[in-house]
């Protein structure tokens, strides 16, 4: 199963990535975390972790030469699923072209879709207990009288609309692209863990 999957933040896909790699066997691969691994091990070059330390974008070339590598191990032999790459329309069509030069495909691209205002709502009301680092919603998982709150500087509101309008703009192309290739499945996010599992779960035909 190869999989990409796609989602704002606050969407839940973190933990849904863990279930469908559970599922299926397969890894999950993150470019960030790629990308973090490479430039501790030394194996990026001194311009691009200059620029990457300015908030530059990492060259199609990098991510793509470093997707090629990691999809080639073992673990990947039953599959893969792609969490955060594509961004852009070149990458899909590079991820494209990599995948046809191996005789595969991709099975599915799957997009989690969250209501705007929803996802405000659960990153804005989160809170971490400063002794324990557990984290709280104010209005579905109330901390206890005794915690120590801070409201962590990712979930100011913001930082969480700018996160939000970068998603909106990576995936205003992206989306139709897929669309027209067949292969986007839109999942409604909404609900219980479980009932988002199953809709994907449908989406690429198991019952």
């Amino acid at each position: 199963m190869r999989l990409v999957l796609i989602g704002p933040p606050g969407a839940g896909k973190g933990t849904q990535a863990k279930i469908i790699c559970a599922r299926w066997g397969i890894p999950q691969i993150s470019t960030g975390d790629m990308l973090r691994s490479a430039k501790a091990e030394g194996k990026l070059s001194p311009v691009l972790v200059a620029r990457m330390a300015g908030g530059a974008l990492v060259p199609d070339d990098v991510v793509i030469g470093l997707i090629r590598t990691r999809t080639t191990s073992l673990d990947c032999h039953l599959g893969f699923l792609l969490d955060g790459f594509p961004r852009t329309v070149p990458q899909a069509e590079a991820l494209g072209v990599m995948l046809d030069a191996r005789g595969h495909k991709l099975d599915a691209v799957l997009a989690l879709d969250v209501p705007r205002d929803l996802l405000i709502e659960r990153a804005v009301l989160r809170r971490q207990d400063k002794g324990t680092g557990q984290i709280y919603h104010l209005k579905y998982n109330p901390p206890p009288a005794e915690a120590v709150l801070e409201h962590r500087e990712d979930d100011r509101e913001e930082v969480v609309l700018k996160r939000l309008d970068t998603y909106e703009a990576m995936t205003a192309e992206l989306l139709p692209f897929y669309e027209k290739t067949g292969n986007l499945r839109r999942i409604n996010g909404v609900g219980t863990v479980e009932q988002v599992t199953a809709r994907i779960l449908e989406a690429v035909g198991v019952k």
